[in-house]
């Protein structure tokens, strides 16, 4: 009968809909009954068989719980793997407790044991739980009673329990009881071509909320459930594709629904295995909820589902039949089913299906005719390959098919005539591959799988193993074979096989890789592909990224971009930020538009909307700032004759939208709530009956101008403008980025102060996935950072030994332990990093940098961490072995505790804890010295001749022809040289004994004078390049002496580069290094200590000195080229006179200039802590002020005088110009509209200009 499938489908859904609600009432009924009635009693002894018996006194028929007949419990003839014991329920039951006894007075009992269950008998199933194939755990002695309450359900007729371990000194013994009640349901049978069909009842009401259920099983991979057609053209299709179920909505009308017009979820896998699946799909409120077998996907979607009347067409039956397919599992590479071929026949035919995950695994093999060869048919990288070899060397080899490993059955059709070879995949003649062969194949024996561990069975010994995975309709010779007759009958031989059961499962099925990784499996395992996801771990759990720029910047990284993660392993993805290295660390997030914007020609009506789109989420941006002590955005807006306020109906005119979608009317300097601009709280505004200047609504510009720093409300993320559209009416505005300042929980900690303190917080949630960090810092040698319990399951880290950090955990599989042991003492009161992660593959430790160490789970075990207690920070519920230190920065899953907040209400445990120092004291270099805060710490580069946070960056300047630096040392003692005593008592109090100087340059001049130390005495000393670019070091410790004179001359250093030169003197002995070389020893004659030093030269001397005549020549010019990081004990004069030349005593004279001409090159140059620009940045930037004239005499000043007058000669003339063209400056911003950042703000400030210049007294300034 030719039906149409659309209604054919349509019906079909319909009377799914009808059998579910009925099922669902009868299922509601059965719970309302209590659904636990003994099942055994009342079954017949043909109710009971088993795979084999010890006697007839011990048949299966005696397997009841309780009883005393026969021998007391059942017991097979052999005790192994392969024993069962199975009951018929005589119909479809539902089946919620179990429970097992042993052999009555008999050392015989089962110690654990699988449940299989079936509808037929045969085509067996698992029961599962927690995704894993579930072992019950069973006696411990003949007589005692172990009950089980299932956690799920099972809906069978047949029954099996198979024994996986029993009394060691005994054998398998089983007395058993089921308990349920009789579950009856609808049934109807589909032949592919047959349907069931609904018309819509238009008496019926809509409901309020639609369901439709099913339950369904089939051996086929592909094929329409369900399908409904609306009057709209929109249709909703079930559908079954390669095992896998898609629901496919499609709304019809585009146009109204432009954004979800078609909706395509796939759920389930392996849905062709001829077992029960249930399907639900519920619709309220556009909320739909699509469930396949207990895993559910949620969406939203507009539609109706309608109530529909019953009617069929085609052949169907009221009933399910089971067809009679008797699958095998291979459990393992070595499992092997041997059976007996055709022999004597020329031709020989083999054929079956299989399914797996694996890419190899070797399918069937047998021997070649007469010879010590043999032919291996097997799986290579997803394809059929067939080997044919003789005494190593290879006859033919031929492949076939692709993909074959997905899961799906493939049918293999193996072909041998005479000298004539074939091969095809799933009866596709493309498929198709031949090849001739010299020799026949000797059937007498094919071995499906691998082959037998003892004997050397030369024609399937490979390099790979045997298959893993599920075979079915295996035929010899076109004549199937009967797999249940050879477990029964011992015809063939097998080994580690499951016989009327197809034991394969997905395990990408939920897919518990996270945050996007790919899932791939194989039969035992799924591995998780993380790359470009932001994580790492087996599941692509934990980021890679830092949470914070503060993070970074206590890892001792510089300014620049960097990805952050600010929930870390919780759902958000990292991010691109700016990190700002200052005292303080910022983070910078800009937005799509930076420009000034000016706008005219809005209105109500008409509205200028802007919005604006960040380099992160919304709910990113909500994490990073919930996580920052300060944030701020920059706004200025600019009015010219537009109103902020329309005070006739008190609606705003202009206003801005925040995070959480709220409007908001205050600006920039002022604060939410008060309705007042800047010049309102500070009583400042042009026109007192106004709070706000633009209200005053004249004809002139102004501005508000400053920063929105109240958390909840940022960032903006619209602005919109409606008062522009009158004449002379226009509006500027100009948003910077967000900047936000700290991260308030890196340095939340708490400090324990005895053994029985501890925090605690509401129970921790990480039942598949879940991660720990903290830092942590003692003395004490054991300790427990944190536990949390379970009924059985918990958590715990440890301090178990001063060198010894302990994970611990138990999921249900018995307690397990990942320990790292340190080669230092970690109880040394210095910061600890700790990072402990457990998830469904393995679990793994961390501390400090240390080697990661990985335990994996056991494949096929619980999975589930189920935790119901509080949870302990330092300590345990009992009290016992507390930790005693502190604990920093603790984040689960992500999420940061607030120790500090729950320290201060808690006895024993003090918020903060003192002593950063002691461990990030080594991020200070260069002479820093490391400053304690309380959240942190600080470095100071006060006697360093660095700068920046860390005091990394350089301090460089450009010398010119001329220019001299000289630091004064006797301004430390200017009391004493009033004093009236002698000369030399105060002198000495300058005396050096030694000197340990450092500095780098880069030059291509010589001679040229580097530095120069004089003495009120005439001793000095002076680092010098002579003319042939050698280094030279003159040190006059005596003045009635010859200088003692050191040269390094391997190689000239004018040549350009960076040069290093480190030098230090202890009395008479003089170190020099130069550049990382190795140090070179002199020792000076002349003295060991330079007397009454008076100051420091850098570049020329311009004061008269008794010097040498090398000195004279070098100092001709002086030097010109580049100056970095100076350092004269603890004196930075380079530094000094840069940034502190106000209050240093220190002299600048010729042409001096900061620059960053002192960075390291090529190579070396990340090493170097350099500041990045970023566009449109307002936040503090941490850079030096270039200094291009710190001249400080005479001439400077008059020098000074003439730029002054000249700068203001210039103004004039300026002023005068933009006056003149005014008219067509405006003209021509009028006519542009949306103008690019320099021209819209350039002509902006044009106009300002000109009116501040009109109008002297203007209160409030633009730029």
């Amino acid at each position: 009968m030719i039906v149409n499938m659309d209604s054919v489908t349509e019906i079909f859904l319909k009377l799914l809909f009808l059998l579910s609600v009925h099922r669902q009432h009868m299922a509601v009924a059965g719970n309302k009954y209590n659904c636990d009635d003994q099942l055994v009693p009342a079954l017949p002894q043909s109710s009971f068989s088993s795979s084999s018996e010890l006697s007839s006194s011990h048949s299966p028929g005696f397997a009841r719980l309780n009883r005393r007949e026969g021998a007391g419990g059942w017991s097979p003839l052999a005790s192994n793997k392969y024993q069962w014991l199975q009951i018929d329920l005589g119909e479809r039951t539902e089946i919620t407790a179990v429970a097992t006894q042993g052999g009555y007075g008999s050392s015989d009992w089962v110690t654990s044991y699988l449940l299989m269950f079936s509808d037929s008998g045969q085509n067996w199933k698992h029961y599962r739980q927690e995704e894993s194939i579930w072992a019950f755990s069973g006696n411990t002695n003949a007589d005692s009673v172990v009950y089980y309450k299932l956690q799920h359900s099972i809906k069978a007729r047949f029954l099996r329990f198979v024994p996986l371990d029993w009394n060691p000194n005994g054998r398998i013994g089983m007395r058993v009881e089921v308990y349920g009640c009789t579950y009856r349901s609808e049934v109807v049978g589909f032949d592919g071509k047959s349907c069931l069909i609904y018309t819509l009842n238009k008496k019926l009401i809509n409901a309020l909320k639609d369901v439709i259920s099913l339950k369904f099983k089939t051996m086929q991979s592909d094929g329409i459930l369900l399908h409904r057609e609306g009057q709209n053209g929109d249709h909703i299709t079930m559908e079954l594709t390669k095992g896998k179920l898609s629901l496919l909505i499609n709304l019809g009308d585009t146009k109204t629904h432009p954004s979800n017009a078609q909706i395509n979820i796939t759920l389930g896998s392996l849905l062709d295995d001829q077992h029960w699946h249930s399907v639900l799909i519920e619709h309220f409120n556009n909320q739909v909820n699509f469930t396949v077998d207990k895993h559910t996907h949620h969406f939203h979607a507009k539609g109706e589902f309608s109530y529909l009347d019953l009617d069929y067409e085609g052949n169907m039956s009221f009933s399910c039949l089971e067809p009679q397919v008797v699958p095998v599992t291979f459990l393992s590479s070595s499992s092997f089913l041997a059976l007996q071929g055709t022999s004597g026949q020329d031709e020989v035919f083999v054929s079956f299906e299989f399914r797996t995950w694996n890419k190899e695994g070797l399918l069937l093999s047998s021997k070649l005719h007469q010879s010590s060869g043999g032919f291996l048919l097997y799986l290579s990288d997803g394809r059929i390959k067939i080997n044919l070899h003789k005494t190593g060397r290879v006859l033919s080899d031929i492949a076939t098919g692709a993909g074959l490993n997905n899961g799906q059955w493939h049918s293999v059709s193996l072909s041998v005539k005479r000298s004539r070879i074939s091969v095809r995949v799933d009866n596709d003649v493309t498929t198709s591959a031949h090849a001739f062969i010299p020799l026949q194949i000797y059937s007498d024996v094919f071995y499906f799988g691998g082959c037998p561990s003892s004997g050397n069975i030369s024609e399937c010994n490979t390099s790979f193993g045997g298959f893993q995975g599920c075979m079915q309709h295996i035929s010899i010779g076109n004549k199937a074979v009967d797999v249940i007759s050879i477990q029964q009958n011992g015809f063939g031989n097998f080994s580690d096989l499951l016989i009327d059961l197809c034991g394969i499962t997905d395990r990408c099925l939920p897919n518990y890789c996270e945050h996007g990784g790919e899932c791939s499996q194989s039969w035992n395992s799924f591995h998780c592909n993380c790359a470009n996801t932001g994580y790492k771990g087996a599941t692509c759990h934990y980021p890679i990224y830092e949470q914070s720029c503060e993070a970074y910047k206590h890892r001792g990284n510089t300014s620049g971009f960097y990805n952050i993660d600010s929930d870390g392993s919780g759902p958000l993805g990292p991010f691109l930020v700016y990190c700002n290295m200052t005292d303080a660390t910022w983070t910078i997030i800009q937005h799509n538009s930076t420009n000034l914007t000016r706008v005219k020609s809005a209105n109500r009506e008409n509205p200028h909307t802007v919005f604006f789109k960040y380099s992160a989420s919304l709910d990113q941006l909500q994490a990073t700032i919930n996580l920052a002590d300060h944030c701020e955005q920059e706004l200025a807006y600019y009015c010219k004759k537009s109103r902020l306020l329309d005070k006739s109906d008190g609606m705003p005119l202009s206003w801005w939208i925040g995070r959480t979608n709220e409007t908001h009317t205050y600006w920039g300097g002022s604060l939410p709530a008060v309705q007042k601009c800047a010049c309102g709280l500070q009583g400042s505004c042009i026109d007192s009956q106004h709070y706000c200047n633009c209200d005053a609504d004249r004809d002139e510009w102004t501005n508000y101008t400053g920063f929105l720093s109240y958390k909840d409300h940022l960032p903006v993320t619209e602005i919109v403008i409606t008062d522009t559209d009158r004449p002379n009416s226009e509006a500027a505005y100009k948003l910077g980025p967000l900047l936000c300042r700290g991260d308030r929980t890196f340095w939340n900690s708490a400090s324990f102060n005895t053994e029985t303190s501890y925090l605690h917080f509401p129970t921790f949630h990480g039942e598949f996935s879940a991660d720990v960090s903290f830092f942590f810092k003692t003395i004490a040698s054991s300790g427990v950072f944190l536990e949390n319990l379970g009924i059985q399951d918990f958590i715990r880290i440890e301090l178990q030994s001063p060198s010894e950090v302990a994970f611990s955990f138990d999921v249900g599989n018995g307690p397990s332990e990942v320990v790292v042991q340190s080669h230092n003492s970690l109880n040394d009161n210095q910061w600890h990093y700790v990072k402990a992660e457990r998830n469904v593959k393995e679990a793994s430790l961390q501390i400090d940098q240390l080697p990661q160490r990985s335990q994996s789970a056991p494949p096929d075990g619980h999975i589930r961490l189920q935790l119901n207690s509080q949870l302990f920070v330092g300590g345990t519920a009992s009290r016992q072995k507390g930790f005693l230190g502190c604990i920093r920065s603790l984040r689960l899953n992500g999420m940061a505790l607030d120790l500090e907040e729950r320290a201060k209400i808690t006895p024993g445990v003090e918020p903060g804890c003192p002593g950063h120092c002691s461990s990030y004291g080594n991020l200070c270099h260069n002479g820093g010295k490391c400053r304690e805060k309380y959240s942190g710490f600080s470095c100071d580069c006060t006697f360093s001749a660095y700068a920046g946070p860390f005091c990394k960056k350089e301090i460089s300047a450009y010398f010119w022809t001329g220019t001299s630096v000289t630091y004064n040392f006797q301004e430390y003692y200017t009391l004493a040289k009033n004093s009236s005593s002698h000369a030399s008592s105060f002198y000495a109090d300058m005396t050096l004994a030694r000197e340990a100087i450092t500095f780098a340059f880069r030059t291509t001049r010589t001679p040229s004078l580097l530095l120069y130390v004089s003495s009120f005495y005439k001793e000095y000393l002076s680092v010098i390049l002579t003319r042939n670019g050698s280094l030279q070091i003159r040190y006059k410790l005596d003045s009635h002496q010859d200088p003692d004179v050191f040269s390094i001359s391997f190689k000239s250093m004018a040549d350009g580069q960076l040069q290093h030169v480190k030098i230090n003197r202890e009395e008479e002995t003089l170190f020099v290094e130069v550049n990382q070389n190795e140090r070179m020893k002199f020792i000076l004659s002349s003295g060991t200590e330079l007397n009454a030093i008076k100051s420091l030269t850098l570049g020329k001397i311009l004061e008269n000195s008794d010097v040498d005549e090398e000195i004279i020549k070098a100092n001709s010019q002086g030097f010109v080229g580049c100056l970095s990081s100076v350092q004269f004990n603890h004196i930075a004069p380079l530094k000094a006179a840069l940034h502190h030349s106000s209050s240093a005593p220190v002299i600048v004279k010729g042409r001096f200039t900061e620059s960053s001409c002192g960075a390291l090159t090529g190579a070396d140059s990340t090493s170097s802590e350099t500041t990045h620009s970023f566009a449109d940045h307002s936040g503090p930037i941490d850079e030096g002020k270039p200094l291009a004239n710190a001249i400080r005499s005479d001439s400077a000043i008059i020098g000074g005088v003439i730029a002054v007058v000249i700068f203001i000669v210039l103004c004039i003339t300026a002023i005068a110009i933009r006056i003149y063209k005014k008219k067509g400056i405006y003209s021509k911003n009028e006519a542009k509209g949306s103008e690019n950042e320099d021209s819209a703000e350039s002509a902006l400030k044009s106009e300002l200009s000109m009116q501040n210049t009109a109008n002297e007294n203007q209160k409030e300034y633009f730029f």
